[in-house]
């Protein structure tokens, strides 16, 4: 049975035990059975790509009352097996990230054609039952490097990020765009640590991006803000609101909100629904899937003509006026 045959066939059933007269039983019995959600992690929870995707399902959690358990941390040689588990454990949708274990997460979802499947790929959806999304937020980060071109004193800002593969990308060659637009003598520097978790890695490539005369640098990585706050120098945090890693550093952060995409794809499921699709688009500003974070203990340091060239920059795209390079070449050092 596909996954749309048995949403339908419990649609089905409500009716019959409606016609019967069994009204009262039915209701009770489709409020008792709670959606079974499951996440599996390649990376510690504290990861913030997998952490904005915890914590959206924990909002959903509280405010969709569905059951969710994690696994964090799974290795590709055990990552087919806790998807079995979960999915013979009756789970109706399993997420989580899956760029290390593509090809393993798409053939075990294969397998369970009622289950629904949704990973971040940088693949397409496949039928009936895996969908994707990924972290489009390549916008924020274009407004995060206008910020840093007019904060550089020395010309020159950094990234350190995890792997040139391009969801890492995109996000690099935004910042630099928009560090470049301000700034015409803006010098970009790029570093990758090869792990998508390897905070001390990340700081000694931060540290050395700094030695070389960079002095506003996005933490594309856990680890980068650390440097910074030793060195004294700006920071762009990733992911999440970062600025309590480092209150007098951290100018703002490239935030990604999972909430939209997370929301959208458990009304369909619920609703009976789903199907393998991309999700996106709900990733962009304008769906509030990304944003800058409050500019903080910035908010009074931050020149006013930079906040407003910014904002004015921000309405554009929120208008469509304004269309941010999606580029996903391997950035190189100026």
């Amino acid at each position: 049975m596909t996954f749309s045959g048995r949403r339908g066939w419990r649609r089905l059933v409500m009716a019959a035990l409606v016609t019967a007269g069994w009204l009262g039983f039915a209701a009770n019995a489709t409020a008792a059975e709670k959606l079974k959600v499951a996440a599996v992690f390649e990376t510690p929870i504290e990861e913030p790509w997998v952490n904005q995707i915890h914590v959206a399902l924990l909002r959903a959690k509280k405010e969709f009352d569905i059951e969710y358990v994690w696994s964090e941390s799974v290795k590709a040689a055990d990552f087919a097996r806790v998807l079995h588990e979960y999915a013979q454990g009756g789970y109706d949708l399993i997420m989580g990230d899956s760029f290390g274990t593509e090809r393993i997460t798409r053939r075990v979802a294969r397998q369970y054609p009622d289950v629904a499947f949704v990973f971040g790929s940088g693949l397409g959806p496949a039928e009936p039952n895996f969908a994707v999304f990924d972290n489009w937020i390549h916008e924020p980060a274009y407004l995060s490097g206008m910020l840093a071109g007019k904060l550089s004193k020395s010309n020159t800002v950094g990234v350190v990020a995890a792997m040139p593969i391009p969801e890492v990308n995109r996000l690099s060659n935004a910042f630099c765009a928009g560090a470049k637009e301000v700034n015409k003598a803006t010098k970009c520097k790029f570093s990758f640590i090869g792990s998508f978790f390897d905070p001390p890695k990340a700081k000694e490539a931060a540290l050395a991006q700094i030695e070389a005369g960079v002095d506003v640098i996005y933490a594309e990585r856990f680890g980068v803000i650390e440097a910074a706050k030793e060195k004294g120098i700006a920071a762009i945090g990733n992911m999440s609101d970062q600025s309590g890693l480092s209150p007098e550093t951290v100018v703002t952060s490239v935030v990604w909100d999972m909430w939209p995409t997370v929301k959208q794809v458990i009304s369909l499921v619920k609703a009976g629904v789903f199907s393998s699709q991309d999700f996106g688009q709900f990733s962009f500003m304008g769906k509030e899937g990304s944003y800058l974070a409050p500019y903080q203990a910035w908010e009074k340091k931050l020149p006013k003509e930079v906040a407003e060239l910014v904002a004015a920059r921000k309405q554009e795209i929120l208008d469509g006026t304004f269309r941010t390079d999606v580029d996903e070449g391997i950035p190189q050092s100026d």
